[in-house]
C-alpha cells in the first residue's frame, strides 16, 4: 500500500507536541530530526535517565499518512489545532511500499571490530571465516556493534580477555560483550541486565554463537567475582552503579566502562576512585571508555 509522507521543520520545543497532534490525525507513524543536521549548526544530543535533554533548535518533523487519507485536509486541522508555525513550507511525498524487512537488512553490513573480531548479521555470509565472527541480528535488546560505545568495548576485549577469565557483562542487553569475550577464549561470562527481555536475547545469541552464558537477573544477581568486568550503559546509572559493579570484580580486575560522553568521563572516575583507578583509555564519536584495575 503506497503512503504520503510529510515533513515540517518546526523549533525544537514544540516538536514533539506536533508528532502526537499529526498521530491524532491519522499518521502512523513520526519521527524527530535535526533540521540542521549535517551543516555547521548540527548540534548532538543524548539523553539518560536522570539528565534533562535540551530539543534541538529547529526539528524536522517527518509523518506518515495512508494514502487513502485527505492528507493535506488532515495536515491543516493539525496545524490549526496545534498552533504550531512551520519554519519551512511542508512538503509531501508519495512513498511507495516496499520489502521493508530486505530493505532493513540491506542497512546492516557486518561489522569489522578492532583486529579479530567481526559482526555478522544471519542474512550476509562472514568476510573473513577465519576471523572471532560473531552472528548477531538487530533486535528488541541494545547492542549489535554499530554503535561507537559497543565498538570501544569490544576492542577492548579484544585486547585484554585471556584464556580462562572469568567476565561479566553488566547491562548485557544483547549479550554482545559477554558472547565476544567467550569467544575470544574466556573461560566463563555472565550477563546481567534488569529487562527480561534482554536476558532473553542475550540467552538466545549466546546459544546461536555455540557459547554457554550464565544469565541473571541484576536484583538478585549475587557475587560474581569476575577478573574482567565490563559495563556500557550510561554515565549516570554508572555512577549509581560503582560500588555494586566493584563488588563483583575481583582485586586487581580489570573494569571497563562506556556510554559516557567525554564531559562525563571526570565525573565517572571519581564516582569509581574508591574502588578503581580508572583512566580514558578510547574515543570515538564524542564517546569515551574508562578502563583501569580494581583496587586490592
Amino acid at each position: 500500500m503506497p503512503w504520503t509522507r510529510v515533513v515540517l521543520v518546526v523549533e525544537g520545543a514544540v516538536a514533539e507536541a506536533l508528532c502526537e497532534t499529526l498521530e491524532g490525525a491519522g499518521a502512523v507513524a513520526s519521527e524527530m530530526t535535526d533540521a540542521d543536521a549535517g551543516t555547521e549548526r548540527e548540534q548532538a544530543a543524548f539523553g539518560e535517565p536522570g539528565a534533562e535533554v535540551t530539543p534541538w533548535p529547529r526539528c524536522r518533523v517527518t509523518a506518515l499518512f495512508p494514502e487513502a487519507l485527505d492528507v493535506s485536509s488532515a495536515l491543516e486541522s493539525a496545524m490549526q489545532a496545534s498552533g504550531i508555525r512551520c519554519l519551512e513550507g511542508a512538503t509531501l511525498d508519495r512513498l511507495e511500499d516496499a520489502d521493508w524487512v530486505a530493505l532493513t537488512q540491506r542497512q546492516f553490513e557486518p561489522i569489522r571490530v578492532g583486529e579479530r573480531l567481526w559482526i555478522v548479521p544471519t542474512w550476509h555470509v562472514a568476510p573473513d571465516p577465519n576471523a572471532v565472527n560473531i552472528t548477531l541480528d538487530p533486535g528488541a535488546a541494545f547492542g549489535t556493534g554499530s554503535h561507537p560505545t559497543t565498538r570501544l568495548c569490544l576492542g577492548w576485549l579484544e585486547r585484554e580477555v585471556r584464556a580462562g577469565d572469568r567476565v561479566l557483562d553488566y547491562g548485557c542487553g544483547s549479550g554482545i560483550l559477554a558472547i565476544a569475550a567467550l569467544m575470544l577464549g574466556a573461560g566463563s561470562a555472565v550477563g546481567v541486565d534488569v529487562d527480561p527481555l534482554a536476558l532473553q536475547t542475550a540467552g538466545y545469541n549466546a546459544s546461536r554463537n555455540g557459547v554457554v552464558l550464565e544469565v541473571r537477573d541484576a536484583h538478585r544477581a549475587g557475587a560474581v567475582d569476575a577478573r574482567i568486568t565490563v559495563a556500557n550503559i550510561l554515565a549516570n546509572p554508572l555512577r549509581m552503579l560503582a560500588p555494586i559493579i566493584a563488588s563483583h570484580t575481583v582485586a586487581h580486575g580489570r573494569i571497563a566502562l562506556s556510554g559516557i560522553l567525554e564531559d562525563q568521563a571526570a565525573d565517572v572516575v571519581e564516582a569509581y576512585a574508591r574502588w578503581a583507578r580508572l583512566e580514558v583509555t578510547g574515543r570515538e564519536g564524542g564517546w569515551v571508555l574508562l578502563a583501569g584495575d580494581r583496587l586490592g
